[in-house]
């Protein structure tokens, strides 16, 4: 009896030091101080090589604007998914006045083109920020479509990077609308149809 209970007094304390040994394990505790990693704390940030679930980006074309390497010229069919070009022109027109006609005016003045472009910037150029290019000038007429999305992306000169605060799906709506934007100031006007040239004239007599 006596035996009996003195194993049995054992496997408790060897129970209870294996439960002590894995509550000790090293943790870190609520609102404990953290340490950086190269004093042993945790490591910031994702692992190297790794790529968290549904973040894994395989169309270059419509991740990156370009595709083996070179700018594209027309909009990826990733960016047409559960939306048309009509749908898409007028998120891009909403996704554009709120990102860029700061900068760029409405209809995206600047330099490069004429004095009335010149005039038409946003309210940041016309407190002293220097004056962006002017879509509407021959140059930008004629890059492919994905410069657009480059630039939004990766910055150009004195424009920030705008990718990590703009989602792809957006970046490809404002380079569409850039696009529509160059187009409505420069079709000629046999592409126009009878309303559109009838409003034309109109405001070429009160002119």
């Amino acid at each position: 009896m006596c035996r009996s209970r003195i194993l049995n007094l054992m496997a408790l304390l060897m129970a209870t030091g294996c439960m002590q040994e894995m509550a000790d394990q090293p943790r870190y505790d609520a609102l404990e101080p953290l340490t950086l990693p190269s004093q042993g704390g945790p490591t910031l940030g994702p692992i190297e090589g790794t790529i968290a679930r549904g973040e894994l980006e395989l169309d270059d074309a419509y991740f990156t604007g370009k595709n083996q390497g070179q700018l594209v010229s027309e909009i990826p069919i990733k960016a047409f998914e559960n939306t048309s070009m009509e749908q898409l022109l007028a998120h891009g027109q909403q996704r554009f006045v709120i990102t860029c006609s700061h900068c760029h005016g409405q209809i995206g003045g600047g330099v490069g083109g004429s004095e009335q472009m010149l005039e038409l910037v946003g309210m940041v150029v016309k407190r002293g920020f220097p004056t962006p290019p002017t879509f509407h000038q021959q140059r930008l007429r004629e890059v492919p479509l994905g410069h657009f999305f480059d630039v939004i992306t990766n910055g150009l000169g004195r424009m920030p990077a705008h990718g990590y605060m703009v989602e792809p799906q957006d970046r490809w709506a404002i380079a569409a609308y850039i696009r529509a934007l160059q187009l409505s100031q420069n079709a000629p006007s046999n592409v126009l149809n009878a309303p559109d040239l009838d409003q034309l004239g109109q405001q070429s007599a009160r002119n």
